[in-house]
């Protein structure tokens, strides 16, 4: 009787995951110019939306590659590789039913069209965090722009690589002249809205 229950809840549909944790899964897929304010957002919507009863995870290039992606550089390849592993891991934590919060430069439309190839049929949100590369420089958390200038970050986005935005992001964010938190709650309000049960 005991390994029939067990083979019933190895069974269980996805869905029934997402019931115990009230909630739809959701990627939402944040991508900008370093310094555009993409992890400020993410990790601003993940505080909310924690408090909202909600369930989540952030992924970034920081905690990224402390971990599962610690074995790559900066080299072209690496860094599709980068948001390749980021998508693969992204939708396997929706798939337990959380709502991911990503935030990667991924700078091509061709990787990001990838990652919500490899989302398959789960609800993925791509927000463009549009902020100038002038207020991106202006800001420079990390000293990178000024390196970059200097050309001891050879291949830097916006500077010596080129940034394609999304040609029809499903939601775009301000972040210029705006407190993070108000620029996080389009945000919050979609996830909100996206991660409801029927």
């Amino acid at each position: 009787m005991e390994s029939a229950n067990l083979t019933l809840q190895i069974l269980q549909p996805r869905e029934n995951r997402w019931i115990q944790l009230r909630q739809r899964p959701v990627i939402a897929w944040l991508t900008g110019l370093s310094g555009s304010g993409k992890s400020s957002l993410a990790n601003a919507a993940d505080q909310t939306l924690t408090a909202h009863g909600r369930h989540t995870m952030v992924l970034d290039g920081d905690n990224l590659r402390v971990g599962l992606n610690s074995d790559l550089g900066f080299s072209a390849a690496d860094r599709d590789e980068n948001v390749r592993r980021a998508a693969e891991a992204a939708a396997l934590m929706a798939e337990a039913g959380l709502i991911v919060l990503v935030s990667l430069i991924s700078p091509h439309r061709a990787e990001r069209a990838n990652a919500r190839r490899i989302a398959r049929d789960l609800s993925f949100l791509e927000v463009f965090v549009s902020t100038p590369l002038q207020v991106c420089e202006a800001r420079d958390p990390k000293g990178l722009y000024q390196r970059a200038r200097k050309g001891q970050i050879p291949e830097f986005t916006g500077v010596s690589a080129p940034y394609e935005p999304p040609c029809g992001p499903d939601l775009t964010i301000v972040t210029e002249g705006r407190s993070i938190t108000d620029s996080a709650q389009p945000l919050v309000d979609a996830l909100l809205r996206l991660s409801k049960l029927p």
